[in-house]
C-alpha cells in the first residue's frame, strides 16, 4: 500500500515528467491551446472579465480557480493593481491575489499587458502545476497539500501568508500537530506559535523543507491511514502497486521537533 509520503516522494523525484505528463492531456491541451490563442486579443480588465474560459483558466492557474465567482472581489483586485501600498490586493493577507494582481496589472500596463510573458507561457505552466496537485489531491489530499506546499515556500516570508492560506495552514498544524482551534486565537497570537514552531528562513533551503515534508507526511499519514494500493496514475501512468515496508511511527521518532 502506498503512503502520502512514498506518494509526495514518487511525484517531487521527477517533476517535471508529471508535469509534462499532465500538460499533454487532451482537456488540458485543449484549454492550454484556447489560452495562449485568445489571451493577446484582451486589452482591459472588462474583456478579461468577460471571456468566461479565459477568466476561468487564469484564475485556476494562480490557485484562485474557488473565487472565480466572486467577480466584484476580483474586479477590485485588478482595477487597483498593486503600485499603491495600500491597494486592496496589497492588504489581503493571502498573497495570491497580489499575484494576479501582479500578472494582469492592467493599471500600469494596460492594453499590453497580456503581452507580457508572465501573461501568456507562465500562466499555462502555473496552470499545468495546479491540475497536477488538483488532480493528486482526488487520490489522496496529503500530497496535494505537500506538493503545494513545496512551491509555495520559497515565497514565504511573513507567518501571516500562512495563516492567511488554508492549505499552507494545513500542513502547519498537521506537521506540529497543532489543533483547528488555534485559529480562534488572536491573529498575532497564532502568528507568533507559527514563529516560534517553523524558522521560516529554512523554507529556503531545500535540505530542510525536504525534512520539514518528510514529518508533514508522515504525521498526515498517521491521522488519514491510506487505503488505496495505487500509485498517483498522473505519475506512472496507470495503477502499479507498489509495496512499502517503513514505518511512520520510526520516521517520525528520527525526525527533531520542528523538522530540523
Amino acid at each position: 500500500m502506498i503512503n502520502t509520503m512514498t506518494g509526495y516522494r514518487l511525484i517531487a523525484a521527477d517533476l517535471p515528467r508529471s508535469l509534462t505528463r499532465v500538460s499533454k492531456e487532451p482537456v488540458v491541451q485543449r484549454e492550454s491551446d484556447y489560452y495562449l490563442k485568445n489571451i493577446e486579443n484582451v486589452k482591459s480588465i472588462d474583456d478579461f472579465m468577460k471571456d468566461t474560459k479565459l477568466y476561468n483558466y487564469a484564475l485556476k492557474a494562480l490557485g484562485l480557480q474557488d473565487m472565480a465567482y466572486a467577480k466584484a472581489f476580483i474586479r477590485k483586485v485588478l482595477t487597483e493593481g498593486v503600485d499603491d501600498p495600500n491597494s486592496f490586493a496589497n492588504k489581503l493577507t493571502d498573497r495570491r491575489y497580489k499575484e494576479l494582481a501582479t500578472t494582469f496589472n492592467f493599471v500600469k500596463l494596460g492594453d499590453k499587458t497580456t503581452q507580457q510573458p508572465a501573461a501568456k507561457q507562465q500562466i499555462t505552466e502555473k496552470y499545468v502545476r495546479q491540475t497536477l496537485e488538483l488532480e493528486t489531491g482526488r487520490q489522496n489530499e496529503g500530497v496535494r497539500l505537500a506538493l503545494y506546499f513545496a512551491r509555495k515556500a520559497p515565497t514565504i516570508t511573513s507567518a501571516f501568508e500562512i495563516l492567511g492560506d488554508k492549505a499552507l495552514l494545513q500542513v502547519f498544524q498537521a506537521t506540529f500537530n497543532m489543533p483547528a482551534q488555534m485559529s480562534n486565537l488572536d491573529i498575532d497570537r497564532q502568528a507568533q506559535l507559527v514563529e516560534s514552531k517553523l524558522n521560516l528562513k529554512d523554507l529556503k533551503d531545500p535540505a530542510k523543507l525536504d525534512k520539514l515534508l518528510t514529518r508533514f507526511t508522515a504525521m498526515y499519514e498517521m491521522k488519514n491511514p491510506s487505503t488505496t494500493a495505487s500509485a498517483p496514475s498522473m505519475l506512472l501512468g496507470g495503477t502499479s502497486a507498489i509495496g512499502i515496508s517503513a514505518s511512520i511511527l520510526a520516521t517520525l521518532q528520527s525526525f527533531k521537533l520542528g523538522g530540523r
